[in-house]
């Protein structure tokens, strides 16, 4: 069979309206070069510490590490250990990382229509060069092309950092993370961003190990806070004295931000004493489940008290039943596409905490959900009340074209626009950056298109809304 070259549709997420589509054309336009403020991800920043880092093979960069990929290919019967994909126990998988990408290569057509295969499509064209459609007969000949640019200077982190234009870019560390990797980076001579004087990769605290505590390991992790913080944390008390210490570490080595997970948004003020006694009870390993969902909610509550106070800005990613798939989880770990949404709820939820802090301006909440239908319901309605509250962009699954548009259609007309956070890309697949950054700039300069031919805003307002969509309001919520 005879393929067409691949290519990336210089009208692509614009409506198909020919008035609607000159007006996005044109307000992409304006946006398209602006620099990559990327607030919130998970890219390794083991990759910028050493400047001679390499990405490893192209199986290494764009499908081993990716829970996006490889989870379409695991629900039409493509093992994990065909991937690659690293077991707990060290046992055996696939080596071979031609054939790893061969097996890909032959299932590529699986990602038609999706967000994936729209991010995969621009890596290879945009990033790669390649001129040749995926398919099984066409993979060594394009793995061979990018193993080739992965080899050379111009590809390696550092050089791609530049040349995508990112201007900074967040990554979520633990709690007790020492953050070697991120010192290594502003010691160095690239670490500053030449154009601001701030530095290009900053670290985010994420609590969750330590604060939640039926995660998975919990008490190895509250013996590593203790020892990377010097407090003993043998108590609650000790604990929030532990937390408070590591926060003023990342803040010092400039991190704007914190985030927590959570399966739901419950919030509950507890006197100190209770939450002492529950703690005492984990310590045992003697805690419930109603313990672990109490004490995450007031812990929640606290770090909103801490944020006022040292001026992070707090997120929290709420509605992700994890590792659904058992016996996935039990051979190869967390975060290996088995992670299910839920229905959330926000209004009751977060009531004490908004009750108590939610009218401070000092605070700043940005809000995530993967229950599209609370966006109208709820998260709209209270990011337009509450000074604290921001509504993030849409989050995992709802990352897409078809995501962004049911955002903007539920939540903007009751939000308003400056009470959302902009865009981040929340990504492990560093190369997927600009494609995920100009998804977003094409469906945002759609929706406020049709705004514009609708009579609904004027064209100064038009150039002004795909502005802050593109960077201002990510600037501002993470204060970066």
């Amino acid at each position: 069979m005879n393929h067409q070259p691949p290519t990336t549709n210089p009208d692509r997420c614009f409506s198909p309206d020919p008035a609607q589509r000159k007006l996005a054309r044109e307000l992409h336009e304006n946006v398209k070069d602006l620099p990559i403020v990327s607030p919130h991800g998970h890219v390794d920043p083991r990759l910028f510490a050493d400047p001679e880092a390499t990405w490893g093979s192209p199986a290494d960069l764009l499908i081993i590490p990716d829970h996006y990929v490889f989870r379409m290919l695991y629900s039409q019967g493509i093992s994990l250990e065909s991937l690659g994909v690293p077991t707990r126990d060290g046992s055996a998988v696939e080596t071979d990382h031609r054939q790893i990408w061969q097996t890909f290569a032959e299932s590529f057509y699986l990602f038609r229509g999706t967000p994936t295969g729209i991010w995969l499509t621009a890596e290879l064209v945009e990033v790669f060069g390649v001129k040749k459609k995926l398919t099984g007969d066409t993979a060594q000949e394009i793995y061979d092309q990018i193993e080739s640019k992965l080899t050379t200077p111009d590809f390696r982190p550092r050089a791609l950092f530049d040349k995508f234009n990112i201007e900074v870019m967040a990554t979520t560390d633990a709690a007790t993370d020492p953050l070697t990797s991120h010192q290594q980076i502003l010691n160095s001579d690239w670490g500053i961003h030449p154009s601001t004087g701030k530095p290009r990769i900053r670290p985010t605290f994420r609590p969750d190990a330590v604060v939640n505590l039926n995660a998975a390991g919990w008490r190895e992790s509250i013996d590593a806070l203790s020892a990377i913080s010097g407090i003993a944390v043998d108590s609650y008390c000790s604990l929030i004295a532990a937390l408070e210490n590591r926060r003023a570490f990342f803040k010092q080595m400039g991190a704007t931000a914190t985030d927590h997970g959570a399966l739901t948004a419950y919030t509950e003020e507890l006197g100190g004493e209770e939450a002492d006694a529950m703690f005492a009870k984990a310590l045992r390993s003697h805690a419930t489940e109603e313990d672990a969902t109490r004490f995450t909610g007031h812990l929640l509550i606290e770090m909103a008290r801490m944020s006022i106070e040292d001026g992070l800005v707090m997120q929290l990613h709420v509605g992700s039943c994890r590792n659904h798939n058992r016996s996935i989880f039990e051979r190869f770990g967390p975060d290996k596409g088995c992670d299910i949404p839920v229905t959330s709820e926000f209004t009751r939820s977060l009531q004490p905490l908004l009750n108590k802090y939610g009218n401070d301006p000092r605070l700043t909440l940005v809000l995530f959900t993967l229950d599209e239908t609370a966006y109208s319901r709820e998260l709209a309605p209270l990011a337009g009340h509450y000074p604290a509250l921001r509504l993030g962009p849409p989050w995992w699954f709802h990352d897409s074209f078809n995501g962004m548009r049911r955002y903007f259609d539920q939540a903007m007309e009751t939000a308003g626009l400056c009470n959302t956070a902009g865009f981040n890309d929340d990504t492990r697949a560093f190369p997927s950056i600009p494609a995920r950054h100009d998804l977003w700039r094409r469906a945002s300069a759609d929706w406020i298109a049709g705004l514009l031919v609708r009579g609904l805003i004027d064209e100064d307002d038009a150039q002004e809304m795909v502005f802050d969509c593109t960077t201002r309001l990510a600037r501002e919520a993470y204060r970066l």
